[in-house]
């Protein structure tokens, strides 16, 4: 196995929670601090690593030339990380938000990594989440989640911290991993981690080569529940977080779409990814089953 694995999942799925798990495992006592995340990996699109790993600038670069030197980048980190493995328990662990894509040279975005843990969520309920993420409309998380080539963090007004990220639409992110044939992927789907985290946390990290007990596992669950998540956000802030006001640990439930959507919204959201979201279990609902 890789000393690099991809930790994928389009936004507001249950990719950060599942590094809080795994930094949780390298904590004493009740310390995790979910702004010092250091073992549980690395940020795909951090703007800093790309320019401190190619020694260019990036902001004097196009969106399309970050992306053709990407990959050196990943390839660079992933040879640093085997050399410094001495003393990490497992592989390093790198959250990636991309869909699947190929560079502009028509290589794969993201090399480097030999397996991925793929995380999946329903995108009813990561309809609700973006919304509030991001500060947009419900509708508005609805119509990005369906644009064809949608992207974080594009070049625009300032210079964001991290380089622009293509997730597609949320149908064509899910398959665009689960079809592409260079690694192995780990398949998560985060109504499952929901239900019975521990299992589903020990099953992604014994794909990935490492081994851990069901007590470590039960620990991990405890320390990073939302409810504690939720009072060092308060306490401390959250350095991912975007939008001024709110959580980013908010719920973490499962469902809530059916609470927080109109009929309408969820006729949208089934239309528009019909098909990923059968090829995932998520059934579709009649027009009483939500609010």
């Amino acid at each position: 196995m890789s000393d690099l694995v991809w930790l994928a999942s389009y936004p507001k799925s249950g990719n950060t929670w599942f590094r809080m798990l795994v930094a949780s495992l390298s904590v004493e006592g009740d310390n995790l601090d979910i702004n010092r995340l250091s073992e549980s990996g690395g940020l795909a699109g951090d703007r800093a690593s790309f320019d401190a790993v190619t020694l260019i600038e990036s902001a004097l670069l196009l969106d399309e030339e970050i992306d053709s030197l990407r990959p050196r980048v990943y390839e660079a980190l992933a040879k640093a990380a085997a050399e410094n493995r001495a003393g990490r328990m497992g592989p390093y662990l790198m959250k990636v938000h991309d869909a699947y894509v190929l560079t502009p040279k028509g290589e794969p975005l993201l090399k480097g990594a030999d397996a991925a843990i793929v995380i999946v969520r329903d995108p009813r309920d990561v309809a609700v989440s973006l919304a509030y993420h991001t500060g947009r409309s419900i509708d508005d998380a609805i119509a990005f989640m369906a644009t064809p080539n949608a992207t974080f963090a594009a070049a625009g007004r300032g210079q964001p911290s991290q380089v622009r990220q293509t997730v597609l639409s949320w149908n064509a992110h899910v398959t665009s991993w689960l079809d592409q044939h260079d690694i192995p992927i780990h398949l998560v789907r985060y109504e499952d981690m929901s239900s019975d985290p521990a299992r589903i946390f020990r099953a992604a990290l014994r794909f990935v080569g490492r081994d851990i007990s069901a007590d470590e596992a039960a620990r991990a669950v405890k320390l990073a529940s939302f409810h504690n998540l939720q009072a060092q956000e308060r306490a401390a802030g959250f350095g991912e977080h975007v939008i001024a006001g709110g959580l980013f640990f908010r719920e973490g439930r499962s469902g809530g779409w059916r609470q927080r959507l109109t009929k309408e919204q969820v006729r949208r959201i089934e239309m528009d990814h019909e098909s990923a979201m059968a090829r995932m279990g998520y059934l579709h609902v009649s027009d009483s089953a939500c609010g």
